[in-house]
């Protein structure tokens, strides 16, 4: 018989650029999280001080140089993770809870996203927000993330660019390599599915700084945008 879940059976891996405002309030809350034995911050490229701050609430921290986006980060904290799981000897691999940096204090309530996959009864959560915040945005970038996971899946998700994900090793391994930048989320819900593994959402009262709608939140937009459509792209072309 397998041996079920253990303590610390879960790694949090955060990317976080140019957080330092919110992320120790967010590694705090995390590191609290049931199953949870450490939580991983990637600083980004950041110009603040988002690693100082993740490191004084009891991060372990790794960084980037420059900006490497998104996904970039995701392997990194994934590597970092392994190399932990290495040092302790673990027979079996920790699962990753992905979280944003700007969660804050409401990361506590992350635990139901956990719940699932370490029951074996999914081997990647998705989280759907209860509470919706106003981006600011038109849903130009969600709408076409979750009608490209439509038509390459036939399932559409409530939230197809929600970065809350728990998932197995296994599961994040086969989704690799990782889309590039903001085009991780919708990269691994079709890629997930194409190879039968299983994909659950899970509603959370989680919430996050709102976009806003001045020209960097704009910008930011259309970074999404290209990085949505490049993943869509590769996965859907005949």
């Amino acid at each position: 018989m397998s041996a079920g879940p253990a303590p610390d059976d879960v790694a949090v891996v955060i990317p976080a650029r140019n957080e330092a405002d919110r992320i120790q309030a967010t590694v705090t809350a995390a590191a609290g999280l049931p199953a949870v034995a450490a939580v991983i911050v990637v600083d980004d490229g950041s110009a603040d001080g988002t690693a100082a701050a993740a490191r004084s609430a009891g991060a372990v921290v790794t960084r980037h140089a420059r900006n490497r986006g998104k996904g970039a980060a995701m392997e990194t904290g994934a590597q970092a993770v392994r190399l932990l799981d290495q040092r302790d000897r673990r027979d079996r691999p920790r699962h990753l809870l992905f979280l944003d940096a700007d969660l804050g204090p409401t990361a506590a309530r992350a635990g139901p996203l956990i719940e699932p996959v370490l029951a074996g009864r999914a081997d990647m959560a998705i989280a759907v927000f209860a509470t919706t915040v106003k981006l600011g945005g038109h849903g130009l970038v969600t709408g076409l993330s979750g009608a490209g996971i439509r038509r390459a899946t036939g399932w559409r998700p409530a939230q197809p660019l929600n970065g809350q994900r728990c998932l197995t090793r296994a599961a994040f391994e086969a989704a690799r390599p990782l889309a590039r930048g903001w085009g991780v989320e919708t990269a691994l819900s079709i890629d997930l599915l194409r190879k039968g593994l299983r994909v659950t959402e899970v509603e959370v009262e989680l919430a996050h700084r709102a976009t806003g709608t001045g020209m960097r939140a704009q910008l930011h937009r259309a970074r999404q945008l290209t990085d949505v459509a490049r993943a869509l792209v590769v996965r859907l072309r005949p």
